[in-house]
């Protein structure tokens, strides 16, 4: 199983928020930059990133913040966040950017996530972001009507490298990850499944890894922010099997 350490950019900057809400950031770190290549340095193999303002704006905000965290690290990196047409997605994994993220328009335009995956085969994500079962876009802003479960169905056979499913009301709460959630989503699918929002301790890695589900990574980030998880302990648990 992979540990993302989760970088999400906020007016240029490192941050965690709760539950989505951009008014309840904390900032981690001026330097996202440095922050990206001390999770190389702590061994992580893979960065996950995410642009704020992006999602909320509909287009790429911090760009430089990106580039610069690109031209910082070797480790490759998957980006969401106001990705949502075929120019964004090309321009992205051109930049260098390893899979790019897919979410509201996995769910307003699932022929473009197709087309898209059937053209960079194995670097297309979907970010599937659930609050109560239904799934929200635009940065969290608004809920659509399809629920987890039937929008990752929707992707089936599509080519999607794999889902980014997210509890919102977890996320940044440091209440523990969703482990039966996400094992139903990981169920119901071939594609392999990331856990995101919650993660709290290493016993949350130890049960998604641990459970029958067969989850494929898992995201974090307060955690490893305020040390509650030792980056090195995560890693030697998630290679470790059961």
């Amino acid at each position: 199983m992979i540990i993302f350490p989760a970088i999400d950019l906020k007016d240029g900057r490192c941050v965690r928020l709760r539950q989505g809400d951009m008014a309840q950031a904390t900032i981690f770190n001026d330097d996202p930059s440095a922050q990206a290549r001390a999770f190389e340095a702590a061994g992580f193999e893979y960065l996950h990133l995410v642009d704020l303002n992006g999602a909320f704006a509909g287009h790429s905000v911090n760009e430089s913040a990106i580039r610069a965290i690109l031209s910082a690290i070797k480790i490759p990196l998957q980006l969401g966040g106001g990705i949502r047409d075929r120019e964004a997605i090309d321009h992205w994994l051109s930049a260098g950017v390893a899979r790019v993220i897919l979410g509201t328009v996995a769910v307003s335009n699932p022929a473009l996530v197709a087309e898209a995956a059937r053209a960079h085969p194995g670097r297309i994500l979907v970010g599937i972001d659930a609050r109560d079962g239904k799934v929200a876009v635009k940065g969290w802003a608004e809920e659509a009507s399809v629920s987890a479960t039937e929008l990752a169905k929707r992707f089936e056979g599509a080519g999607v490298a794999a889902i980014i499913f997210t509890d919102i009301a977890r996320d940044g709460m440091m209440e523990g990850a969703n482990v039966e959630s996400t094992a139903a989503l990981a169920k119901s699918v071939s594609i392999p499944v990331i856990a995101s929002g919650g993660v709290n301790s290493v016993r949350d890695i130890e049960r998604l890894r641990d459970c029958d589900a067969g989850i494929a990574g898992v995201v974090v980030g307060r955690a490893l922010y305020d040390g509650r998880i030792d980056p090195a302990q995560a890693l030697m648990t998630a290679r470790c099997q059961r």
